[in-house]
């Protein structure tokens, strides 16, 4: 299993309608680099966020949550343990709560 494969298994085992309800498209599997183990891109199509999601797992095993559009990063949230993922994604809907 891929790193990308395992965060929507993550996503999924959390709430299974969260990347339906974020109208989520266009998954990419992101590759190793010096930074990340690897990672998870789509596009979104939210209330909130309309754009680009990143869910990047860095070495020292907790993710990166970049949000952007036009490839501007507009808000990143360091440091999400897996079972932080829905909570941070949630911006796609609601925003800063």
């Amino acid at each position: 299993m891929t790193i990308a494969q395992i965060i929507i298994h993550q996503i999924n085992s959390l709430d299974k309608w969260a990347l339906s309800a974020y109208g989520s498209t266009n998954f990419y599997s992101v590759q190793e680099s010096s930074e990340f183990q690897g990672g998870l891109t789509f596009k979104v199509n939210g209330l909130h966020h309309k754009g680009q999601v990143s869910i990047l797992l860095k070495w020292s095993d907790v993710y990166v949550v970049r949000f952007s559009k036009n490839g501007i990063v507009l808000k990143e949230n360091d440091e999400v343990y897996c079972d932080m993922l829905i909570e941070v994604l949630d911006y796609i809907e609601f925003g800063e709560k």
